[in-house]
């Protein structure tokens, strides 16, 4: 018998006894020697469990080994050769030849497959959750990671409640012929990856994690190769710098950074180098299309936040311009692709600009911005949209220019507000700063139906005709007059220049009250008497006052018909008619000047100007001055030499136009003398220009 004390009873239970002023219990021997044989057994069974599974190295679990896992997995799981299960002594030592893991129904295949796999895995960390590899020697090992064509099932997500696999924490490891395989259909991705032999002890590796590795993106192929430079760290559980190169011909992508772990690049600080002959075949890597560029250099921070890649400091040059800001690439699992980029350039150079307003860099840069098309020269830009490309995601971008390095283009304060959504592309709006005035624009391309349709709405605030005309002779200090203008125009086509063929709209350039070069005025009027006149006493340059004056065109499926040409000076009235084509680019344009007041030599004789758009032409001596030349002749023979200046005399006629219409832009038929009467010297509403030659100068 034992007993036990209790200081507090005396007489309540028949058991206790006193003992030296203390109570004691007496305790049957059965009582603690039940518990303790209990306790024996339990231990000699695990001690002969531990034995068994030494002794047989466990090997008889294979079976239920292979069916447990596979329940667990819910998938396939056989060992074809050796398999051992134990514990040696404490740490469970696995080892399995042969080890195969099969791929959803959906895949097919071989989820993982290897020659060999030998481990130790700590145990009591292991029953309270946590999966720590002390050991690993993995011999041809081959994992397949793959998606699914819809983006919601992958061969790496296991069970009936769709955990991912997450690699354990390995302390040491021998790796040798491990083969990787990764299928996204999404991104029409894959790539091969094979990873050299690894060993580690210690949680230090002896050297490098080294890979190679091929595959194709949207059929374009590609190479990497790359390491893990400092993996003296767990191998999934410290940071890891890594340093990985992907080549696809002359584009070069360098990645260098650290991993939070060797699997995990969710939150890496990463640096990206992108370099090659044209940005845009880095960006058909991932569908998107951009315009072409010239060679490129780019840096950038790099880092990954769920479904986001964030280049932020990005940094560097496209042909002669420069390139900064930042850019997210958003790839959702299934949904669509979202760029969004904030971009700047402190100075762009013209011919870099060129793509984005459909010309190739390769022959700007040659200096072949007209190309002939049946022998005629052409220069609208006819790259078509990548229509299938926009397709594919959507995009917000903002883009702002400072400077444009360019002769003769007085361009600057570029700002563009782009919108993708859905495949309507939105321009919205593009601004810049010309010659002293601002031009403002809101461009729509509609891709979702064929054909693409394209609105066009441009708007010019007064601008400086002398600043915007200085390249073509004017003198700033002698021109005061301004310019507004207005495009409005929709047309279809997949290229601007197709668009434009078929555009209908209305064009309108607006000069309001100013002074312009006497030069310019009596050139266009061809009064060579007052030229004359005025280039002798050195007065070339007096300002001729301009009262108001329109340049406008009505659009009718791709031609451009004067509607109408009228401009008001205080000395002359200059009409136009004609017009142009967007589908030839061809000009057909007459302008005749007369004057208010009498002058004697004035030739009153239209001036032509034809050919097209890239080899324009001016046809000064027309039919018509040579004819009234003829007369002068043929009078100065007949009667007297000054009977022959007769035929160049102008009596000053030209009716002064109404201002009113003139500077709202209304068409020819609202246009009216200051006396009210329709004006009868402005091509007609809708002319077309290509079926008749105009005042008989062509």
């Amino acid at each position: 018998m034992r007993s036990w004390v209790c200081p507090f009873m005396a007489e309540a239970d028949p058991n206790f006894t006193p003992r030296k002023g203390r109570l004691v219990r007496q305790v049957p021997d059965s009582v603690i020697a039940t518990p303790l044989a209990i306790l024996t057994a339990l231990l000699g069974l695990v001690v002969l469990a531990w034995l068994v599974l030494y002794i047989t190295k466990g090997r008889f679990l294979r079976h239920p080994f292979e069916r447990t896992v596979s329940s667990m997995l819910a998938r396939d799981v056989r060992v074809a050769g050796d398999f051992q299960l134990y514990f040696d002594p404490i740490d469970t030592k696995f080892v399995a030849e042969g080890l195969t893991i099969s791929n959803p129904a959906w895949r097919g295949g071989q989820f993982f497959k290897s020659k060999r796999i030998d481990t130790r895995i700590a145990t009591l960390p292991l029953i309270f959750g946590t999966r720590r590899v002390k050991w690993l020697d993995l011999t041809n090992g081959t994992l397949d990671l793959a998606w699914d064509k819809a983006h919601k099932r992958n061969t790496f997500t296991f069970g009936n409640q769709g955990k991912p696999f997450e690699l354990p924490d390995i302390r040491a490891a021998n790796i040798v012929g491990t083969k990787i395989s990764y299928i996204d259909p999404s991104l029409l991705l894959k790539t091969n990856i094979r990873v050299e032999t690894i060993r580690a002890k210690d949680t230090r590796f002896a050297g490098d994690i080294r890979f190679t590795g091929d595959g194709t993106m949207r059929a374009i192929p590609f190479t990497l190769s790359g390491s893990l430079l400092s993996p003296n760290a767990a191998l999934a559980g410290g940071k890891n710098k890594l340093a990985m190169a992907i080549r696809s011909g002359r584009t070069a992508l360098d990645v260098s950074g650290t991993l939070p772990s060797a699997t995990v690049i969710e939150g890496a600080d990463l640096k990206l180098l992108a370099r090659g002959p044209n940005l845009s075949l880095l960006f058909d890597f991932l569908g998107v299309a951009i315009p072409d560029t010239r060679t490129y250099r780019v840096t950038s921070d790099l880092t990954k936040a769920g479904v986001d890649w964030k280049f932020t400091r990005l940094a560097g040059r496209f042909g002669d311009s420069d390139l900064g800001g930042s850019m997210t690439v958003s790839v959702p699992p299934a949904g669509r692709m979202n760029i969004a980029a904030d971009l700047r350039t402190r100075t762009l150079d013209i011919i870099d600009a060129g793509p984005f307003m459909g010309y190739e860099p390769a022959r700007l840069e040659a200096g072949k911005v007209a190309v002939p098309v049946a022998g005629v020269p052409r220069i609208l830009p006819d790259a078509p949209l990548r229509i299938e490309a926009i397709k594919r995601f959507d995009a917000q971008v903002k883009y702002h220019v400072q400077n444009i390095r360019a002769k003769n283009v007085p361009i600057s304060n570029v700002a563009l507000a782009l919108d993708l959504n859905d495949s309507i592309l939105k321009l919205s709006p593009l601004t810049f700063d010309v010659a002293g005035g601002h031009l403002w624009s809101d461009i729509s391309i509609n891709a979702r139906d064929a054909p693409v349709k394209t609105a066009y709405d441009i708007r010019l605030s007064p601008t400086p005709m002398g600043k915007l005309l200085a390249r073509f002779g004017t003198d700033q200090s002698g021109t005061t007059g301004t310019v507004k203008a207005r495009i409005q125009m929709t047309g279809v086509g997949d290229s601007v220049r197709t668009s434009l063929a078929s555009a209908n709209g209305r064009i309108a350039v607006i000069i309001p009250h100013g002074t312009f070069w006497t030069r310019n005025i009596q050139l266009a009027e061809l009064d060579l008497g007052t030229y004359v006149q005025k280039l002798v006493m050195n007065k070339l340059k007096n300002p001729v006052e301009i009262n108001c004056g329109l340049i406008a065109f009505t659009v009718r499926n791709g031609v451009a018909g004067a509607d109408p040409i009228l401009i008001d000076t205080t000395k002359n009235v200059i009409a136009g008619r004609g017009g142009f084509s967007f589908r030839d680019e061809s000009l057909d344009l007459a302008f005749r000047g007369d004057g208010k007041k009498f002058s004697l030599f004035s030739a009153q004789s239209p001036i032509g100007v034809n050919g097209h758009f890239a080899a324009p032409g001016i046809k000064i001596i027309s039919d018509q001055l040579l004819g009234r030349a003829g007369v002068g002749l043929g009078l100065s023979l007949v009667a007297t030499p000054l009977a022959g200046l007769l035929a160049f005399v102008d009596v000053g006629d030209a009716k002064s136009a109404q201002c009113g219409p003139i500077l709202t832009g209304a068409p020819a038929t609202a246009q009216r003398t200051t006396k009210g009467q329709p004006r009868d010297d402005v091509a007609p509403k809708g002319a077309t220009p290509h079926k008749k030659k105009f005042l008989g100068i062509f």
